[in-house]
């Protein structure tokens, strides 16, 4: 995955949040589901920006970015625990 594949996904899944803030809004979604769902989507950002930083880090330290990992929701969701 590139950094522009992780960047395009990323904004995909904010595009996702807007239309899901849109249909609760509209009443078109229950705020239960509504909640559910973006919590799901802040974990899937959450790894997208933590493989993008590990990327960039990777350059910063001449080594190649595409050896980046994604780290699972529960590594990337723990980080502050």
């Amino acid at each position: 995955m590139t950094e522009q594949d992780i960047l395009a996904r990323i904004k995909e899944l904010v595009d996702h949040e807007h239309t899901l803030r849109s249909q609760a809004t509209r009443g078109d979604l229950d705020p239960k589901t509504e909640r559910q769902q973006l919590a799901e989507l802040e974990v899937m950002l959450d790894q997208c920006w933590d493989l993008l930083r590990q990327r960039r880090a990777r350059l910063d330290v001449g080594q190649p970015p595409e050896n980046a990992q994604a780290n699972t929701a529960k590594q990337v969701e723990g980080y502050l625990q």
